[in-house]
């Protein structure tokens, strides 16, 4: 017979609810970091081996269609942030029945979104990039990485809900390791596909898909081994009611936030597209720099929604307060270090995309514009990973929508047909964010005082 220690040595969960907070804060973060830097740099030689072997028309397409991806994709990935919050709490009480019911809807959800986006994405694949304007010399490129793209997305659906399982449980090593043997296997088809077989957008495209399948199949070997609550049973992988409702209640706005991020930039996207093919890739290499820094960010929101998660389910208000206190003391000494590095290293960086002149020093632009600002996505971020572990994803996806996507397209069409530059289109973004950084705090204020400190004076008064 199994003993309930050799059970908890099969599980490669991790209670967050006892014990040293910034150690474990930095064990849980950190192999996030680090899983969502290495997909980014495997998704960065998708645009450095097109703009080096094949054509900066061709690293154009590539860049020009991460808004749209980010669109579609992240929605659905944003609810996976309620499958975590309904996990982690159910775990944190104790309530094993909850936790492996709202696994396997999790995973149902994830099935039946991906070949959704599929199927659709493939049909306005070509209406999307005429709405973005691309030009004509871009346009047959964009159009067939986007669609070898879609296609792959029901694996993507499923890396990132298996993800979110296993971090609702304290593992974060595990979604790293597969992500790793996938990212290899990217790098490696990517220069394959363009220096071998001579292809080039959809080339890289390929090479991304079945990296995605391998990541997503190692993942959900390794949940099918699982000893623990969130073990993954083929025949519970069915829709509960009940999960769903809190799933989407706690997901769908999560979803809506990344989504408006996601559509402010397809009008900044817009905006840049007007201006050349140039701006277009350097656009696109400073974004796949910059964008590190916002991973650090991110990682210390993931952490912070699981770690609520767990100790709000576990009653433990006061640990809830001492988590969001102390990850945010961490998370900006951390994001502030790395941008630092960036900004010192940019140029040579942005070397590594394109020799081209007039790339490399609009690029500097656009990286100088964000990282000098990144203070701000530590607060906005960070504030809002801490309302959804609160189930509270409502405020934080409101105050984006009005702030910015409201302000950024703004701007697009009115600031920026008068002063159609560059630096105009670029300086939305840190203007946005303050706008938003200050309502985010308001809200998450009027969050805690209710869902934390009422609930920990009634604790303390009994």
């Amino acid at each position: 017979m199994k003993t309930k220690q050799s059970d908890e040595k099969k599980n490669t969960g991790r209670d967050l609810t006892t014990g040293s907070i910034v150690d474990k804060v930095l064990l849980f973060a950190l192999p996030l970091m680090m899983t969502s830097m290495l997909q980014q740099l495997f998704n960065a030689t998708d645009v450095a081996v097109v703009g080096k072997f094949a054509s900066k028309e061709a690293m154009a397409a590539v860049g020009s269609n991460a808004p749209v991806i980010s669109l579609l994709v992240n929605f659905f990935v944003g609810i996976s942030v309620g499958a975590n919050v309904l996990i982690a709490r159910s775990i944190g009480a104790k309530n094993e029945a909850k936790a492996r019911s709202a696994v396997g809807t999790s995973m149902a959800v994830a099935l039946i979104a991906g070949v959704f986006v599929a199927l659709a994405g493939n049909l306005i694949a070509a209406p999307i990039i005429d709405i973005l304007g691309v030009p004509p010399e871009v346009r047959a490129y964009s159009i067939a990485y986007l669609r070898i793209y879609f296609s792959g997305v029901p694996f993507i659906m499923l890396y990132n809900f298996e993800s979110a399982i296993f971090r609702s449980a304290g593992n974060t090593r595990t979604p790293l390791i597969c992500l790793f043997i996938g990212g290899v296997f990217n790098v490696a088809a990517n220069l394959f596909f363009v220096l071998v077989l001579n292809m080039d957008v959809d080339g890289v495209a390929i090479a991304t898909v079945l990296a995605n399948v391998i990541s997503s199949m190692m993942l959900l070997y390794f949940l099918r081994r699982e000893e623990g609550v969130i073990r993954v049973e083929f025949s519970r992988i069915k829709i509960n009611r009940a999960d769903l409702s809190i799933i989407l209640r706690i997901g769908m706005p999560a979803g809506l936030q990344s989504a408006v991020f996601s559509i402010s930039n397809i009008c900044v996207q817009s905006a840049i597209n007007s201006l050349g093919a140039d701006y277009m890739a350097a656009s696109s290499a400073a974004f796949n720099i910059e964008i590190f820094a916002f991973f650090v960010v991110n990682s210390f929101t993931q952490t912070l929604v699981t770690f609520v998660g767990q100790n709000y389910g576990a009653g433990n208000y006061q640990r809830c307060r001492d988590v969001i206190r102390k990850t945010l003391l961490v998370s900006w000494t951390f994001t502030m270090v790395l941008s630092a590095i960036l900004l010192l290293t940019a140029r040579p960086l942005l070397g590594l995309f394109t020799n081209e002149p007039l790339v490399i020093e609009a690029g500097l632009v656009r990286i100088k514009c964000l990282l000098y600002a990144e203070t701000l996505n530590v607060i906005m971020d960070n504030l809002s990973g801490a309302m959804r572990g609160l189930g509270k994803s409502l405020v934080p996806a409101v105050t984006t929508l009005i702030c910015v996507c409201g302000i950024r397209i703004i701007w697009v069409f009115t600031g920026f047909q008068i002063y159609h530059t560059w630096l105009s289109i670029m300086l939305v973004f840190p203007v946005s964010w303050a706008v938003n950084a200050t309502f985010i705090v308001i809200g998450y204020l009027r969050t805690r005082n209710k869902m934390l400190i009422e609930p920990l004076r009634r604790q303390e008064a009994q």
